[in-house]
């Protein structure tokens, strides 16, 4: 029996399904989980900071939502494209270039496994590794 694959994300269902439970337990800790995140960016990345103009919770905030809408997208992700698409556009226009991209996957994969302990196991690492590498390639592939 074949596995479904989402188009563009490669994930089949049983990934989807990781994505899912995951969100579902960081909307527990929102801003906890957020806060963590931006912290290991910013670590990682300290000309990042200057980039976020606006308090860490509101931007966490807007962050758990994204997530929150990617997850819910995963059947359907052409609509998601776009709309991510059009959000690293507007991310440039805020100073983020492309190569912070990895810094971002590798903050926010650091921050998963923490916040989702002991449940991140090798098959969530893996469905949320491709999902955010997706994620950013939409963010950037269209950009000059």
């Amino acid at each position: 029996m074949q596995q479904s694959i989402t188009p563009d994300l490669n994930l089949n269902a049983e990934q989807r399904l990781l994505i899912l439970d995951s969100i579902e337990s960081l909307r527990e800790i929102a801003e906890p989980f957020s806060l963590l995140f931006y912290g290991k960016l910013f670590e990682l990345d300290p000309s990042a900071r200057r980039l976020f103009h606006i308090d860490l919770a509101v931007q966490g905030r807007k962050l758990m939502e994204m997530l929150g809408s990617v997850a819910e997208s995963l059947n359907d992700f052409g609509p998601m494209r776009s709309r991510l698409a059009e959000l690293g556009r507007q991310h440039t226009t805020y100073g983020v270039r492309p190569e912070q991209y990895e810094t971002l996957i590798t903050a926010m994969m650091w921050s998963l496994s923490q916040a989702l302990s002991p449940n991140f196991d090798a098959a969530t690492r893996d469905a949320w590794r491709q999902a955010l590498t997706v994620i950013c390639r939409a963010m950037t592939e269209d950009l000059p």
